[in-house]
């Protein structure tokens, strides 16, 4: 049996708000299973990545799964199955990523550099889960047409 894949609204347009804060470079948006949602990065960001095209922020959507697996197993492990991660950091010597809940199935992630206020970024993540949570949850798909034969 065939199967089909269904298309994910883009949700990049959203993050606007954060790219917009001094010190944040990028912001993804992706589902429980690593696919991106959307997108989006800081205007006139120079660097290595000055700006995510469509395949690094579906790597960068593969990568956030793995680590919300991760973390769940081992907050899962301490703290009982029951727990929950609200948010995950890392800290690098460029710069940091934050991770947070984005709704039913979905991630949100935004990477600043090192002169960010990563308090007010996580505090406008959490702002924008709150305005446009069920915009950002990644619900199951469906078909986009039926399956051939």
């Amino acid at each position: 049996m065939a199967g089909t894949i269904s298309r994910l609204p883009d949700v990049g347009w959203m993050l606007r708000p954060l790219t917009g804060i001094p010190g944040v470079r990028h912001a993804v948006v992706v589902s429980e299973d690593g696919l991106r949602m959307g997108h989006d990065s800081a205007e006139g960001l120079t660097g290595e990545v000055s700006r995510l095209g469509v395949d690094e922020a579906e790597s960068l959507a593969a990568a956030c799964a793995a680590l919300t697996v991760t973390s769940q197993s081992t907050v899962s492990l301490l703290f009982g199955d029951e727990a929950g991660v609200r948010q995950l950091m890392i800290e690098s010597d460029s710069g940091f990523v934050l991770f947070t809940s984005a709704g039913q199935g979905a991630s949100l992630g935004v990477a600043t550099d090192t002169e960010a206020d990563v308090g007010l970024v996580a505090q406008q993540m959490q702002l924008l889960v709150a305005k446009i949570g069920a915009h950002l949850s990644s619900q199951p798909r469906e078909s986009m047409g039926r399956p051939a034969s």
